[in-house]
């Protein structure tokens, strides 16, 4: 007999946490619970404020619409919403046992602000060091001054940047002016550092830095394509839909030899292990861009190895159904 649930949760997010110009104050999200027998299977639903099409409203009544048909005993497809086919397919593929539980709970750290904090991970941090640190909140100098810094105290140090498109290309000229050349190949990449891809290839030439698409993936005409300069994309599943699309982009990039990392788009625990599950099964070598949850104030359902934060529980949740 089929059964499922869906429930609404609100976590508090940390003071400090902008995106796109707005404060975000909690994250949002649903959560979708399927049984079938001894089965079952959970699944996030958490549009991203600023980034995702969808508002959550929308993808309530998407995510209902989608349960209630399957509780009837249909096989409908998922929304076009991409959070809600995400989530919807995730909870499927438990129920059925097609998301293998081998997880990379690795996850490079994550700087939005005080390099000092970041030094003190790195230095605590066995094998390998790579650190993603967000660029273009503040002025373009100050990003590479602080990037070279970076560069030359730690040594082994691989370094992703976002820049989330908010550079001209001056600023952009400006920010590697102050990164030493010598350093220039020690960032694995930056994502997207100008505001549409031809300057985006501009820059690469011109610099000498790999960069990496993320936004590009969600346009109409973007196709995986090896490019000098372009090196790695970025796959949020939150934002392109269900697993079947993100295992479809996956395997074009790797293709086409580009690196795919599975990032994060701000869930919940619960939301995280499912990405470090999907990271160990799609992209296996690769680490993933997770850290995130320490921008919370709670987790949800189950918990991050190691992390110290409360946990919500489910019967804690309203429940829609």
């Amino acid at each position: 007999m089929r059964k499922a649930q869906v429930y609404r949760w609100q976590i508090p997010m940390d003071a400090g946490v902008v995106l796109r110009e707005r404060r975000l104050k909690t994250r949002d999200g649903l959560l979708v619970w399927l049984s079938l027998g001894d089965a079952e299977g959970w699944g996030e639903i958490s549009p991203l404020p600023g980034f995702s099409l969808e508002t959550l409203d929308e993808a309530q009544a998407a995510a209902m619409a989608w349960v209630n048909a399957w509780l009837e005993g249909g096989d409908p497809e998922f929304p076009s919403e991409p959070s809600v086919a995400f989530g919807l397919s995730c909870a499927l593929a438990e129920l059925n046992g097609d998301l293998p539980d081998a997880a990379d709970y690795r996850a490079a750290p994550l700087c939005t602000g005080d390099p000092d904090e970041l030094f003190a991970i790195l230095q605590a941090m066995p094998g390998e060091k790579i650190a993603k640190v967000k660029v273009g909140l503040w002025e373009a100098v100050r990003d590479g001054m602080v990037v070279n810094l970076l560069l030359e105290a730690v040594p082994d140090l691989q370094l992703r940047l976002d820049a989330n498109r908010a550079w001209t290309p001056l600023k952009a000229q400006q920010f590697a002016k102050y990164v030493n050349p010598d350093y220039r190949a020690r960032i694995a990449f930056i994502e997207e550092p100008c505001r549409n891809r031809d300057d985006s290839r501009a820059f690469a030439q011109e610099t000498g830095i790999a960069i990496a698409w993320d936004e590009s993936l969600r346009e109409a005409d973007f196709t995986f394509t090896a490019e000098p300069g372009v090196k790695a994309v970025v796959i949020k599943p939150t934002l392109t839909g269900s697993l079947q699309k993100v295992r479809e982009q996956v395997a074009a990039a790797h293709q086409q030899g580009l690196t795919a990392v599975i990032s994060s788009s701000i869930e919940s625990s619960l939301g995280l292990t499912q990405l470090a599950r999907i990271a160990a099964w799609l992209t296996p070598g690769t680490l993933p861009g997770l850290d995130t949850l320490n921008l919370m104030q709670a987790q949800l359902i189950r918990r991050w190895p190691d992390n110290e934060l409360p946990c919500m529980t489910y019967d804690s949740l309203d429940p829609l159904l």
